[in-house]
């Protein structure tokens, strides 16, 4: 099964639009394991438990692990997810963006060590730096596009007069992503949910590839602008999938022992709320 393939399974057996951001800081743990950075795997498989049934991917940030030593956790983690909630893709956040060289050993980090269905992954350096993960039959890679943080427009925004009707440079990576990149259907987009006007343009630029959408919840997104501005229907079915990222807001809804209960029902109140927006 393919990664868009995936993805259209877990929308409809879980109903849901909704991602699940694996980005654990042991500082913001429960009381009980707060700052015990040995507890990050007993952290996340608590609610990838409880969330299993409620979300399209789940999408571990890689940094949060590395930078406590955790990098067997992940695994373990990705693992766990394998066995809970095997209809549900993994997306591992990785944001690589290197020479072809390098980024084949990156592509076996992501998709050999650990597993994941699919990466995300910096275009900046031009297409020979994503090939590598074309390599992988059924993989899928999100290439950063419009970003959620407000630097984004420092380079995003920005226009582009060698290119034919000066686009803005995310138009022109929404463009490439659409067309000549996307070789065997593998790519999508990363678009920030604090950017509804950015990801109707990008949606209108790019109708058919899946669309990355981190920044709702904590980072203050719309759900409700977010659907509106990237689903897109036809004949009933998605055109686009959209993948609505939310972490901060689901992983530390409480700090209690009763975490878990916690995240399960802010995930199964956004859930509804993306269900609804459409």
């Amino acid at each position: 099964m393919t990664f868009l393939e995936q993805l259209s399974a877990a929308e409809q057996q879980n109903g849901s639009l909704l991602c699940v951001g694996l980005d654990p800081e042991p500082a913001k743990f429960p009381t009980h394991w707060r700052g015990d950075a040995n507890k990050i795997f007993d952290f996340c498989a608590a609610i990838v438990d409880v969330t299993a049934d409620l979300v399209i991917a789940f999408k571990p940030q890689i940094a949060y692990f590395a930078a406590h030593r955790a990098e067997a956790q992940l695994e373990r983690l990705i693992a766990h997810i394998r066995n809970v909630a095997p209809h549900v893709p993994v997306i591992l956040d990785a944001k690589r963006g290197d020479i072809g060289s390098t980024a084949q050993q990156y592509a076996i980090e992501a998709f050999e060590r650990y597993g994941a269905d699919a990466v995300t992954l910096s275009p900046f350096m031009g297409f020979d730096s994503v090939a590598p993960y074309l390599q992988y039959h059924g993989k899928g890679a999100f290439l950063l596009c419009r970003t959620s943080n407000p630097g984004g427009d420092d380079l995003q925004s920005q226009r582009l007069a060698s290119v034919e009707g000066q686009p803005l440079l995310y138009e022109h990576i929404a463009w490439l992503v659409q067309g000549p990149w996307n070789l065997n259907g593998q790519l999508g987009l990363v678009v920030g949910a604090t950017y509804p006007a950015e990801i109707e343009r990008v949606r209108a630029l790019a109708p058919t590839v899946p669309l990355l959408i981190p920044g709702v919840g904590a980072q203050g997104g719309d759900a409700v602008a977010t659907v509106k501005a990237g689903l897109r229907v036809q004949d009933g079915t998605t055109a686009g999938a959209i993948v609505v990222n939310s972490s901060r807001a689901i992983l530390y809804a409480d700090a209690s022992v009763n975490f878990a209960d916690a995240a399960r029902r802010e995930a199964l109140r956004t859930r509804d709320l993306l269900a609804a927006a459409r």
